[in-house]
């Protein structure tokens, strides 16, 4: 007898999940990823929180990491694939021919681990204290500070190179922007 795995064996490695990538169309991601949790299919869509100027106001706006994809984890035996591509906001399910490419387990997983993560301590993940920074508005508009640290969630402590040193500045959070 030999050592050497028979096609018998190979089966086994079929019935193993793996997570495989959907394309999605233009700007439904997030359809896409509800329709098919509402499926019981195992999504992971990868999201970041940015702010962006709404009303004249920062708010915070989950947008996709990748904004056309998403990852979904099936069993090449057990799960039914066909419902996938008639799903709303589906387009396709990413192939090489008409064999649906797995996506390394390793990259899912540390994908899932960042999004994991917490805000820094000072709840402010657009900008970190030290980063260089420029005032947008007001009477320091187009100065050049540093970021010290977020004051509430519309104010900003900025440290400002004026009158032979450095003065702490408290500003609005929407008016400051990274430094190019």
């Amino acid at each position: 007898m030999s050592d050497q795995l028979t096609d018998l064996d190979q089966p086994e490695s079929d019935a193993i999940p793996r997570w495989y990538l959907i394309q999605c169309k233009g700007g439904e991601s997030f359809r896409a990823a509800e329709h098919l949790n509402n499926q019981d299919y195992e999504v992971f869509h990868p999201v970041l929180q940015v702010q962006k100027k709404r009303n004249g106001k920062l708010q915070w706006i989950d947008e996709p990491l990748f904004p056309y994809y998403l990852f979904i984890r099936l069993d090449r035996l057990a799960s039914n694939w066909r419902p996938i591509r008639s799903t709303r906001g589906v387009l396709r399910l990413v192939s090489f021919g008409n064999e649906p490419i797995p996506v390394d387990d390793e990259l899912v997983a540390t994908l899932h681990d960042s999004a994991q993560e917490t805000t820094p301590s000072n709840g402010n993940v657009y900008f970190r204290s030290g980063e260089a920074i420029e005032i947008t508005d007001g009477p320091f508009r187009a100065l050049q500070a540093v970021f010290e640290s977020q004051k509430g969630e519309e104010r900003a402590i900025v440290l400002l190179n004026m009158l032979q040193g450095q003065q702490r500045l408290e500003v609005p959070v929407r008016h400051l922007r990274r430094s190019e």
